[in-house]
């Protein structure tokens, strides 16, 4: 991750822009009075969930933090970059950025786990020997279509089935293990497939790229029942969250995210449209997990087994939640697990009892709105403390009561509101039968001891535990990308390009086609670059980017250099395409953008609101028909319709 994507999954652009103009929320998004015009109607729109802005105005333009800061401050990117890295508390110094080489191995194992997955599927749906994972599915409950939108498999009975598929179609062994596949075997002689019969449930990123596999075991004297794959450099369990990726869109929506144990609670949530809901990697949650999750919603379910032993299992894994997180190398002292959480992030989290002896999908598919109900009365956390942690204490003599104030005071003292605070030190007081100032006196007490143990482990050198690592980046807009390495590749010069768009009665390329504030940087000084020195293209273009920004650059010249061979005429209609491409992609987004605008308006009344929004959509349509219909005309199929047509 470069340090600009580093600093823009730290910063909440809502928050960030909330500093420069007042936003109002509408729905999943946030509007205002455009900054950078008059007007009287909000046309400003922040929508949280892609980290970008649009201005629907007489401005037309957009982009991420980046382009806001820039445009609002009269920054170039270097300095914007400075100024949101000081925000997020991102140093400048020299990045442990991923090298091209690094990044290209990266894909390898992505495209790996991709085919892997389609093939899983297909044996899934059609192999004989997969009857028992269709049997497991259909007694489950599950449909057809959430077995096909997840792309649920099965892995056959073999030792080397899924091996010599993918091995078959070019992939390395070394990159089939290092995605987690095959296992070595122990002595050295070869490898063998780490799944077998088993239910193959893919695991993704928040960008929806399968970066490992939950497997179910189907026979009983399997184990363990469930089989994840192992630590790569694509997937850490304890950073991902099962079903974000389909999930994030509902979440935003309910403006509440429900976290549960199991797939197949996922799996049946949005199967009767509860898709508001994700999985843990059966590890206690961490910050990074929460912190995904805050993008979304500030307001976050656990749901949690009724018995004991489920209780205690979740304060447990608090326990080690907070463990984790004093580890972390933070601006602010860590202590109590997720009571600090809640306060860095600034989040509303509750506790879902289930009902005894039922898992979440029997609840949901018992009765719908009970589970709806049963999320929106979710007891607040504190609560949940106050009930367990004392289950097993007799606070009718000294000792249980000792141990009470013992065991809760450290926790009371980290909520950080006054008045929650209090109102929590008196419960806690009536349950042991002791006084309120007893209690605060012990709240004081563990401060104390807390600011003590500190104090040496300030002073001594220790070894620094796991790096923490930031939220995945947002995802990067791979059509830009390609734009630029087909640029940086020189082969078609720009004014080709611009002719050709010119040609087309298309407007020239330029910034505002990257929403991306990086690859807009980059192609400002490309652009520069051509009119300059197109013969020293590469090096006038990184001369004229900051230090932040070579990586980025580097990774575009590698990509650039495995492009395929082709005529200069060829990569020429291929950029062209390229542009065409994007800026459909543009209006199609921008589209379901306003679609949503729309009906936040119709919702409120707003009529002045509707008219706007209804005529840029109109407008927007007739853009995007027009390139389809550019773009088909460049085809082969739409130059034969034409020639048919002409005579």
């Amino acid at each position: 991750m470069g340090v600009a994507d580093e600093v823009k999954s730290r910063l909440d652009i809502v928050e960030v822009i909330q500093g420069y103009v007042p936003l109002k929320k509408a729905g999943r998004t946030y509007k205002a009075l455009c900054p950078f015009h008059a007007e009287k109607t909000p046309s400003f729109v922040v929508f949280p969930e892609s980290g970008t802005w649009r201005c629907f105005g007489a401005c037309q333009t957009g982009g991420d933090v980046f382009s806001f800061i820039q445009k609002r401050e009269n920054l170039d990117f270097a300095d914007a970059l400075r100024m949101l890295a000081a925000r997020a508390g991102v140093a400048l110094g020299p990045q442990p950025d991923e090298t091209p080489a690094e990044e290209q191995h990266l894909e390898k194992l992505r495209a790996a786990l991709a085919a892997a997955t389609t093939y899983y599927h297909q044996q899934l749906l059609h192999y004989p020997q997969a009857e028992r994972a269709r049997a497991h599915l259909a007694k489950r409950g599950l449909l057809t279509e959430v077995v096909t939108r997840f792309q649920l498999g099965y892995a056959l009975d073999a030792w080397d089935a899924v091996l010599t598929h993918l091995t078959e179609r070019g992939y390395a062994l070394e990159d089939l293990e290092a995605a987690g596949l095959l296992v070595k075997r122990d002595d050295g002689t070869g490898y063998f497939d780490r799944f077998r019969n088993r239910l193959m449930i893919p695991i993704r990123d928040v960008q929806g790229r399968v970066i490992g596999f939950g497997a179910r075991a189907l026979e009983d004297a399997q184990q363990p029942k469930y089989l994840n794959s192992p630590q790569t450099p694509l997937f850490d369990k304890s950073r991902i969250l099962f079903g974000l990726d389909a999930a994030k869109q509902a979440i935003r929506a309910a403006d509440v995210a429900v976290i549960v144990e199991g797939y197949m609670d996922v799996l049946a949530a949005h199967q009767y449209n509860q898709a508001n809901v994700v999985a843990s990697m059966g590890t206690a949650l961490t910050e990074t997990q929460l912190r995904q999750l805050k993008r979304y919603s500030s307001h976050i379910v656990l749901a949690l087994d009724a018995d004991e032993a489920g209780a205690r299992a979740t304060l447990r894994g608090l326990e080690v939640a907070r463990e984790a997180l004093d580890r972390e190398s933070v601006p602010v002292p860590t202590a109590e697990g997720l009571f600090r959480f809640e306060g860095r992030l600034k989040a509303d989290l509750r506790v879902l009892t289930l009902p005894p002896g039922q898992d979440p999908d029997d609840v949901i598919k018992a009765d719908v709105a009970q589970w709806q109900k049963s999320v929106a009365e979710a007891e607040p956390l504190v609560d949940f403390y106050l009930r367990t942690a004392l289950a097993d204490l007799d606070l009718g003599a000294a000792k249980g009561k000792s141990e009470a104030v013992r065991r809760l005071a450290p926790l009371l003292r980290e909520i950080a509101d006054p008045v929650e605070r209090a109102h929590y030190v008196g419960r806690l007081a009536r349950l042991a039968q002791t006084s309120e100032e007893t209690v605060r006196q012990a709240i004081e007490r563990a401060a104390r001891e807390e600011g003590r143990a500190r104090k040496p482990a300030a002073r001594r050198e220790a070894s620094p535990g796991p790096k923490p690592q930031p939220a995945p980046p947002p995802q990067r807009p791979v059509r830009e990308d390609y734009c630029l390495t087909s640029l940086l590749r020189g082969q078609t010069p720009l004014a080709r390009v611009q002719s050709d768009l010119y040609n087309l009665k298309a407007r020239p390329l330029g910034a505002d086609d990257f929403a991306n504030g990086e690859n807009r940087t980059i192609f400002l000084a490309l652009e520069n670059a051509y009119l300059d020195d197109g013969g020293r293209l590469v090096a006038t273009t990184q001369a004229r980017l900051p230090e932040a920004l070579q990586p980025r650059l580097e990774a575009l010249l590698s990509l650039a250099a495995t492009g395929p061979a082709m005529s200069d005429e060829d990569a020429a209609k291929d950029l062209v395409d390229s542009i065409l491409r994007l800026r459909e992609e543009r209006l199609r987004h921008s589209l379901t953008e306003l679609q949503y605008l729309l009906e936040d308006a119709k919702s409120s009344g707003d009529s002045e609101s509707i008219a706007h929004f209804g005529q840029l959509i109109r407008s927007q349509s007739a853009d995007r028909d027009q390139l389809q219909k550019l773009l088909y005309s460049r085809t082969l199929q739409g130059r034969r319709q034409a020639m048919t047509e002409t005579v």
